[in-house]
């Protein structure tokens, strides 16, 4: 061969490995992991106030970290309130520690854009009290018969190996009050945990609410900066499709570390970012799950209200307070907006009450929180899957929908699910709400021990002849 073709195929092959790294940036991979570990570690060291050590370990077992956990290393700095998580030195990423609002990640040298903590810390302070009735007293519910207790001891009993199942707290509510609920050690009635995309069903309430303020219309073009040429083909995305990860913007979520849901996390504005994605399909022809669709909703949650100052303020006085959430936490990114994909924390019985708002169909002691019709419309399934508007349902011919009813949970149920296994169970057949959270790395999070346990229980609260139903 002469030597200008071995010189030509010489340059090829270097320019190759170059174009691919140009294309897909491993290092931004990396980077998305560093940020989610610090992130992770930080948020349940300083707000749940659990051990580092313990979580960060728990936390190189998840599913989409699993790889690197001999690469990753994380400090902790306890007067500065700062996680650093990094690969052997490299790729770091840091999250701070402020009071009142949980941790943030930091970019560069640039401060982020937050509200004062102590006008958030104000807020938890309501002026008047909760529409909704309490619904247990301050020490944790015994369960009211032993087949209750059965339930309990089924769900949280460990594996021989793993998957682990890691079960944290379970809150079980009927007809208003706590009938059963359990806590693993080091856990208590007031502990803030991580929801992951329980917040997601948090974005659906707040959206929920600025409709029924008339400040918001499902139906209407979301009012995207980005988007508000004309001319431009995602202008005519609605608001709604946004809500049903109908948009067909190329935001598909696979946790590859790749996506944008995972790189979102690099930018201190990730609705900025995740708002500069293409269409790759028609608008409301395509579902998709995306949580960086959910966090672009965030924002114009922010920019509806006012700012994150009045964002924080619609969150507390028209949706926390209510319901009595009194041990919450809403994260935000480097902008002020609040991370409404993920992060939110709230004590087991807080997002159970959370939960009685949609059994109760948007209403609280007698006042209206969510308009007429929004429940049954977010419950409702999306195309062909089984997610509805925020939220995942039993009212669908989805195969895992089939499957959950295969396993008999009720037909009309309805739920918000996070990542590993935080589950929020609404059935509104038994006026019942049933909160399981934990972090079991089974890639399903445990779901065939949620369907025992809301089997169990119902079980356990009904007449002899669904208890025998159920047991077949």
């Amino acid at each position: 061969m002469k030597p200008r073709k071995l010189a030509v195929g010489a340059l090829v092959l270097l320019a190759l490995p170059v174009a691919l790294y140009a294309s897909y940036r491993p290092d931004r991979a990396l980077r998305s992991a560093t940020a989610a570990v610090a992130d992770i570690v930080c948020a349940k060291t300083f707000v749940s106030g659990l051990d580092p050590q313990t979580v960060f370990a728990e936390t190189l077992e998840r599913p989409d970290i699993r790889r690197l956990r001999s690469a990753l290393r994380y400090q902790i700095d306890r007067d500065t309130g700062i996680v650093e998580a990094s690969v052997m030195g490299l790729m770091a990423n840091r999250s701070e520690f402020h009071p009142g609002l949980g941790c943030v990640l930091l970019h560069g040298p640039k401060a982020p854009y937050l509200p004062i903590s102590s006008d958030v810390v104000a807020l938890r302070q309501p002026q008047q009290p909760a529409s909704l009735p309490e619904i247990a007293g301050s020490d944790p519910v015994e369960p009211r018969s032993p087949a209750l207790k059965t339930a309990l001891d089924h769900a949280f009993a460990e594996t021989p190996g793993p998957p682990l199942r890691r079960t944290a707290a379970v809150v079980v509510i009927k007809d208003g009050q706590v009938i059963a609920e359990r806590y693993a050690a080091g856990i208590g009635v007031d502990t803030q945990l991580i929801g992951f995309s329980l917040t997601k069903s948090v974005v659906n309430a707040l959206l929920g609410i600025l409709t029924r303020q008339g400040k918001l219309d499902p139906a209407m073009p979301a009012p995207i900066p980005d988007w508000s040429d004309p001319s431009d083909p995602r202008h005519v995305i609605t608001i709604e499709q946004m809500m049903r990860m109908t948009t067909g913007l190329a935001l598909d979520e696979t946790n590859s570390g790749f996506d944008a849901s995972s790189q979102m996390l690099l930018h201190p504005d990730m609705a900025g970012f995740a708002a500069r994605a293409p269409l790759v399909a028609p608008p409301g022809t395509r579902w998709a799950y995306s949580s960086a669709t959910t966090q672009i909703l965030a924002r114009l949650i922010r920019d509806t209200a006012g700012g994150p100052e009045r964002a924080l303020q619609l969150v507390w006085r028209e949706l926390f307070n209510p319901l009595g959430m009194r041990h919450v936490t809403v994260q935000l990114d480097g902008s002020g907006t609040m991370q409404g994909f993920s992060n939110m924390l709230a004590g087991a019985r807080d997002w159970a009450r959370f939960g009685l708002l949609y059994l109760n169909d948007g209403v609280i002691g007698g006042r209206r929180i969510l308009p007429d019709g929004w429940v049954a419309s977010s419950a409702t399934a999306t195309l062909d899957s089984d997610y509805g508007a925020g939220l995942w349902t039993n009212r669908s011919h989805d195969e895992h929908a089939l499957e959950r009813a295969r396993q008999r949970i009720p037909p009309d149920a309805f739920f918000a699910f996070g990542l590993l296994g935080q589950r929020i169970v609404i059935l509104p057949t038994q006026h019942m709400v049933i909160v399981r959270l934990g972090d079991s790395i089974d890639p399903t999070g445990d779901i065939q021990g949620l369907e025992r346990l809301v089997r169990e229980v119902i079980a356990a609260t009904s007449g002899p002849t669904t208890a025998a139903t159920l047991s077949r």
